[in-house]
């Protein structure tokens, strides 16, 4: 009676699901999700999509998500394992505990992520928090070679005041400068 019972389909499914993933890894297959995609999407999937103008690379929206990502879930180890190498004084900790503090709670709502000029190497974005009106700008860089990640981004505003400092030349609306840098 054991096949006939109304869970046999999610069984075999179960069973069919064990047996592509088992032959999967005994043949090598590269195509299987490491643990960074799997992360990833769960992040994507489990967070407030991000509104994006300009034009990103695949590494500086990656980054920029990520960025997001961790200040809504406030965590500030991994929101600071995000800096780009060189930085110090622990600039990145501090930064992270900031960023934090200051867009935690806007993060976690609609925000949209203006990317600046080209992105192949570097790229300014600015964040803009919809429920709390606030604006971020970050810096973007790719990895160079022999670095643990492909993309960082620059944090080195140990003081709190800086982080809530915005450049003159963002505007205070998204696309208001046609995703150009005014200089």
């Amino acid at each position: 009676m054991h096949g006939s019972s109304r869970w046999e389909p999610y069984r075999r499914a179960g069973r069919a699901a064990a047996t592509v993933a088992v032959a999967g890894v005994l043949a090598g297959c590269a195509d299987l999700p490491g643990e960074a995609e799997v992360r990833y999407a769960g992040d994507y999937g489990g967070h407030e999509p991000l509104a994006v103008l300009g034009y990103p690379s695949a590494g500086t929206l990656r980054t920029a998500q990520e960025v997001v990502w961790r200040t809504a879930d406030g965590d500030t180890e991994e929101l600071a394992a995000l800096a780009a190498p060189g930085t110090t004084h622990s600039a990145p900790e501090a930064t992270a505990r900031n960023w934090i503090s200051a867009f935690g709670a806007g993060a976690r709502g609609k925000v949209t992520a203006e990317f600046y000029d080209e992105g192949s190497k570097r790229q300014s974005v600015v964040l803009y928090f919809h429920s709390t009106g606030q604006i971020k700008q970050i810096d973007v860089r790719s990895g160079m070679g022999g670095e643990d990640r492909d993309w960082y981004v620059y944090m080195d505003e140990a003081d709190p005041a800086a982080v809530t400092a915005v450049p003159s030349w963002i505007p205070k609306t998204p696309g208001a400068l046609g995703s150009r840098s005014a200089s």
